[in-house]
């Protein structure tokens, strides 16, 4: 009997997607053998040449430009891509995705991200006759990830939800299943070995990340934070950016025993787990990460849009709060030096509060779906 196959499909815009895409792959791995999953970001498989080059001009204009990228968000919140824009994205995809999809025969293709999304939506409307799952990565419904032609769309929360559904998405296709993150941050780890492994101390301890875009690089915040290194030990992630690294570690202020500068790392629950704060951009998947984890956050410079959201949408959970001033961080760094179980009892309550969220909510939907498709082809005359 052939296993059952799901694609799933993302784009590198931001690590949250593809991460997403991963972490079902493994999650539906895990909970039935019988599934074999691709995963791929589909610009940079198909055009290895354009597709880095568009990356690199939307990191660009994430990074000097914010504003304008709100006013972008803000502007087509409630409309699907427009028919030029489906159009130019067909005629660049059309004939690679169809490829990959007759070579690969998925019984599913589940999107993480809107472009991938638009373009087997519009496959679907010229005749392909594969389920298709929608899986939205932020607290927060812009019209681009919406289309007719989407079997299932599963949302982090009833608010999202409800957003579908004022734009006439019909209740039948919608399933709250909160974001899929990597089994692996729900799970506990030794925290001894993994001090041992990344040279941490047995101490307060501040995970920095975001940096992978340079999207922490305001060096005066960050030089504030290595001013409490003789009490807080600070991890800061920079992820794929070597040049901010190699930048911070050239700077004498950060050359001090408590202050760790890490590259990229596929172990950020691990870090997640020996520590005790976590100050992030809020993309809707490292929050989601940290609240898996049980992790107070704050949030710094959210992007105008959804990061806005998903910053919003934790905050009024109690589970984090925005960089205001640097007094919001020398607060909490106060109660990691004078008051640590303040902040160790407010880990356990977002701990108790998470623990009403199945981590394996997306992936048992997919299988539900594989299991009634099979019954219904199997059934009919």
């Amino acid at each position: 009997m052939r296993k059952k196959r799901v694609l799933l499909l993302s784009e590198g815009f931001g690590a949250g997607h593809t991460q997403a895409a991963h972490a079902l792959s493994v999650s539906l791995r895990k909970l039935s053998p019988g599934i074999q999953t691709r995963v791929f970001e589909l610009g940079s498989f198909l055009h290895p040449t354009i597709g880095p080059w568009i990356l690199s001009a939307y990191r660009k204009t994430v990074t000097t430009q914010p504003r304008l990228v709100g006013m972008m968000y803000r502007s087509n919140y409630k409309k699907s891509l427009n028919r030029f824009t489906q159009l130019a994205l067909h005629r660049i995809f059309y004939t690679q995705a169809t490829t990959i999809i007759r070579q690969l025969r998925p019984d599913a293709i589940v999107c993480t991200h809107p472009i991938p999304n638009a373009v087997i939506s519009r496959l679907k409307r010229l005749g392909l006759n594969v389920p298709l799952v929608t899986v939205i990565t932020d607290y927060d419904a812009h019209g681009t990830w919406i289309y007719p032609e989407v079997n299932k769309y599963m949302v982090s929360t009833a608010e999202v939800k409800q957003k579908l559904l004022q734009r006439g998405v019909p209740s039948t296709k919608i399933q709250i299943t909160g974001i899929p993150v990597h089994p692996n941050f729900w799970e506990q780890h030794n925290k001894d070995e993994i001090r041992q492994q990344f040279g941490l101390k047995s101490m307060p301890t501040a995970l920095v990340m975001g940096g992978g875009w340079g999207l922490v690089n305001n060096q005066e915040l960050l030089e504030h934070m290595a001013n409490w290194n003789r009490d807080v030990q600070i991890i800061i992630c920079l992820g794929s950016n070597e040049k901010a690294r190699a930048s911070l570690a050239e700077n004498p202020i950060f050359q001090k025993a408590n202050i760790h500068l890490l590259g990229f790392t596929k172990e950020v629950d691990k870090l997640m787990e020996v520590s005790d704060l976590l100050i992030t951009k809020p993309g809707g998947m490292t929050c989601t990460e940290g609240m898996a984890k049980g992790i107070p956050m704050l949030f710094y410079s959210p992007l105008p849009g959804q990061e806005e959201e998903n910053c919003h949408y934790f905050t009024q959970l109690g589970f984090g709060e925005p960089i205001s001033s640097f007094q919001t961080v020398t607060d909490w760094f106060d109660l990691l030096k004078d008051d640590y179980e303040t902040v160790s009892a407010r880990r356990l309550e977002v701990t108790r509060t998470i623990n009403r969220y199945n981590p394996n909510d997306s992936s048992v939907a997919i299988l539900q779906m594989l299991e009634r498709n099979h019954q219904m082809v199997s059934t009919a005359p």
